[in-house]
C-alpha cells in the first residue's frame, strides 16, 4: 500500500518506522533536518515542504494514496490535511487529534480515523493499517482492551452457529468476549447470549487485547 504522512515528528517517525518495511511510505515535513532522519533510518521516501499545500501534496503523489496520515503538531494543520485529502478523495484519512473540540470539525472534513492519546494514537493507527478487515471503535483503561468489529465474509462457517458454538471452538480466544451483533439486513443491533445465531450479513462486536482479536478474526473469516 502507499501511504502519505503528513509530519515526521516523534509520531511520524514511529508510523514510518513500524511499515516502511512493508509498504511504502512518503513523509512531508517542514523541518529539513527530520526529513533526512526519516531517509536515512527507515528509508522511506522524505520530503522537506508544507503537507497543508496542494502543490506538495500532488508532488507527493496523494492522487494514488492508500492511506493519508495527518499527525502534525496542531490540530488547525491537520484539518487543512484532512481537507485536501477529502479533495483528492481519499478512502482512508487518519489524523491526529489534539485538542476535544476539533472532534467533529475532523469528521465534516472527511477524517476516517481520529485518535487523541500520542502512544494509543500510534499504536491503533498501525493496527488499523495493518488489519483493515478489523475496526477499532475504542480503547478501554489506556489500550488495555479494545472493542472491534469484524464484518463477517458472507461465506464464513459461523452463519447458523451459536455464539456459544462459536467460543467454545478449540483455537478460539478465551479472553474475547462477543458484546455485540448487528444485523445489517435488520438495520438491528443486539446484545447475544450463548443461544444467539449468527446470521448472514452481519457484524461482531468483540472486546479483548489486540492480538486476540486478531485471531479471533482468523478464525471467524476462515
Amino acid at each position: 500500500m502507499f501511504i502519505l504522512i503528513a509530519g515526521g515528528g516523534i509520531v511520524g517517525r514511529n508510523i514510518t518506522k513500524s511499515l516502511a518495511k512493508n509498504h511504502d511510505i512518503v513523509v512531508i515535513d517542514k523541518d529539513e533536518k527530520n526529513c533526512e532522519i526519516i531517509a536515512s533510518k527507515y528509508g522511506a521516501v522524505a520530503i522537506n515542504g508544507d503537507a497543508t499545500n496542494i502543490r506538495t501534496l500532488k508532488d507527493a503523489g496523494i492522487e494514488k494514496a492508500d492511506y493519508a496520515l495527518g499527525v502534525m503538531r496542531y490540530d488547525a494543520q491537520n484539518l487543512l490535511f484532512s481537507l485536501l485529502a477529502k479533495n483528492f478523495n481519499i478512502k482512508n484519512i487518519f489524523v491526529r487529534m489534539r485538542d476535544p473540540e476539533y472532534k467533529e470539525a475532523y469528521e465534516i472534513a472527511g477524517a476516517t480515523n481520529i485518535a487523541h492519546t500520542v502512544d494509543m494514537m500510534t499504536k491503533k493507527f498501525i493496527y488499523d493499517i495493518e488489519n483493515p478487515e478489523i475496526r477499532t471503535v475504542a480503547s478501554l483503561r489506556n489500550g488495555r482492551a479494545d472493542i472491534s468489529i469484524i464484518t463477517i465474509p458472507k461465506k464464513s462457517w459461523v452463519f447458523g452457529k451459536s455464539i456459544s458454538e462459536i467460543t467454545k471452538m478449540r483455537n478460539f480466544p478465551k479472553e474475547i468476549v462477543v458484546a455485540g451483533i448487528f444485523n445489517q439486513d435488520l438495520d438491528k443491533f443486539i446484545v447475544p447470549r450463548g443461544d444467539t445465531i449468527v446470521e448472514k450479513n452481519c457484524q461482531i462486536f468483540i472486546v479483548g487485547k489486540k492480538e486476540n482479536i486478531k485471531n479471533a478474526y482468523e478464525i471467524l473469516v476462515k
